[in-house]
């Protein structure tokens, strides 16, 4: 039996935070308010509550009690999204950047083993984000960064973004892609659409950007993994192939492989909600690909009792991959032993 599982897929914030309006002289941010014990709120300038939060957010303690419960070895923590604030001043952003993976390398030190890190770059200023890439790889010793879907409307095939990838292959970084700022928002406000639907297309669209802008050729050692399952992607993989041999003038415009051939060089994590849905993307992307994630602690997420993946019978070989083996070669870490993370 699989003894321990590594959660790819898990987000953690900082209980507090300065006034970022007030330092930088703009709004925009996000704060953080205290309202009950072990309750808060993320808050925008006009009063209004982005989401509710409990003290599994925030406490690492919390987090421990619920890996515990659940037999999880070690989670890979990552800033939520809507922290990453690529609309703000470079220069801002930056040390907005440098602030919050400070805080996560802080809950890594204190639980050696239990936690690594995924950190968060200025992705609107490609100096700025290689200089805090290079500083989270080389001095606060996370595998990788996690990177948004899109950096304000630019899709992740942007040239402007190809010498941060170069940086992230040269260093063996990891990219965890996780959706934000989802395209057609303006008309998903209602019926929580935004992260219902919006999510998976955002999702598909960083991945077939990936593909037909030629990123996964220009970078063949970026290892790269998307959230959700991959989002819409692997269910719409035959009409993305088709559109490929029908329209070659339209989506071939880069001279790249049929789109099948790039599955298998990204890993998804596991959150599909449905045992159905999730076996169709272990046959559609293959078992070596896909990495146990939970998106803890939202409720969006799958995690606890009712997870996906555990009502799904999985061989011993099969599990141990997804649980633990995919995740290793993913994030280039040499053990899970309950030691300071090491890169290989």
């Amino acid at each position: 039996m699989v003894s321990g599982k590594i959660d790819i897929h898990a987000h953690l914030i900082p209980p507090e935070w300065p006034d970022l309006k007030s330092r930088f002289g703009y709004g925009g941010f996000l704060r953080m308010e205290h309202y009950a014990p072990g309750r808060a709120r993320m808050v925008r300038d006009d009063g209004s509550v982005f989401r509710e939060v409990g003290e599994n957010a925030w406490n690492p303690e919390r987090v421990l009690e619920d890996m515990e419960r659940y037999g999880i070895t070690t989670m890979v923590l990552s800033t939520v999204p809507v922290l990453f604030s690529y609309w703000a001043r470079p220069e801002d952003c930056y040390e907005w950047s440098q602030f919050l993976n400070d805080h996560l390398a802080q809950v890594v030190a204190l639980y050696p083993g239990r936690f690594w890190g995924f950190g968060t770059v200025p992705l609107q200023d490609t100096d700025y984000a290689i200089r805090e890439l290079e500083r989270c790889i080389r001095e606060l010793h996370f595998p990788g960064v996690e990177i948004g879907s899109n950096v304000n409307g630019k899709n992740l095939d942007d040239p402007s973004l190809f010498p941060f990838y170069e940086a992230a292959q040269e260093l063996g970084a990891a990219l965890f892609v996780h959706p934000w700022e989802m395209l057609g928002r303006e008309r998903l406000q209602r019926y929580f659409l935004e992260w219902l639907v919006g999510m998976p297309a955002e999702t598909a669209l960083a991945i077939c950007s990936f593909i037909f802008g030629g990123v996964f050729e220009r970078f063949p050692h970026l290892r790269v993994l998307f959230a959700h399952g991959g989002g819409s992607f692997p269910f719409t993989l035959g009409r993305i192939a088709k559109g490929y041999q029908a329209r070659p003038d339209l989506c071939n415009v880069n001279e790249v492989a049929p789109p099948q051939a790039y599955v298998g060089r990204f890993w998804v994590d596991s959150i599909t909600h449905d045992v159905r849905a999730l076996r169709f993307l272990l046959e559609t992307v293959g078992p070596e690909r896909v990495v146990y994630g939970t998106d803890y602690p939202f409720p969006l997420g799958d995690f606890g009792d009712s997870s996906v993946i555990s009502q799904l019978e999985l061989p011993e070989e099969i599990a141990e991959r997804i649980f633990v083996r995919n995740a290793l070669e993913f994030l280039g870490l040499q053990t899970t032993e309950p030691v300071a993370p090491s890169l290989q």
